[in-house]
């Protein structure tokens, strides 16, 4: 597997991902070329992707947030969302946020194996359906 910057030429591969992934953000995946986007590709196909931004500089390490990771149903629980976040968390130092849906279990165990713990929570914060969203944080 090889992580690398998303490129235009990823976008349909993004939405296709996206698409079949109902407990992803569904923005509209041209916006993630404008943030810090990677794409996990296997046998040169993308395979998942992860969206991420800096939100705010420190010293010498700054906060960043996680916008939004998915991963095509097949490659699911073969550790392509660990390896996007991980790279991610190499790239920038500091902390690090995300919001998960409360039901997105899955989602949730495995930001806790990485190292992530819930800081807050925001009630309502999903729609379609209406949903809390668990906050999560992490110090790297």
């Amino acid at each position: 597997m090889t992580i690398r910057p998303a490129a235009r030429e990823d976008l349909a591969a993004i939405s296709k991902i996206q698409a079949a992934s109902r407990e992803a953000s569904a923005w509209e995946p041209s916006s993630y070329l404008d943030y810090s986007c990677r794409v996990a590709v296997i046998d040169g196909r993308v395979v998942g992707f992860l969206v991420f931004r800096r939100i705010a500089q420190g010293d010498a390490e700054g906060e960043h947030e996680i916008l939004n990771l998915s991963v095509e149903p097949a490659q699911r629980r073969r550790g392509v969302a660990g390896s996007l976040v991980n790279a991610a968390l190499a790239q920038a130092h500091g902390a690090w946020y995300l919001e998960v849906r409360e039901s997105n279990v899955a989602a949730i165990r495995l930001y806790e194996s990485l190292g992530f713990r819930p800081a807050g929570r925001r009630e309502e914060y999903y729609a379609d359906p209406p949903e809390a969203a668990i906050v999560m944080r992490f110090f790297s």
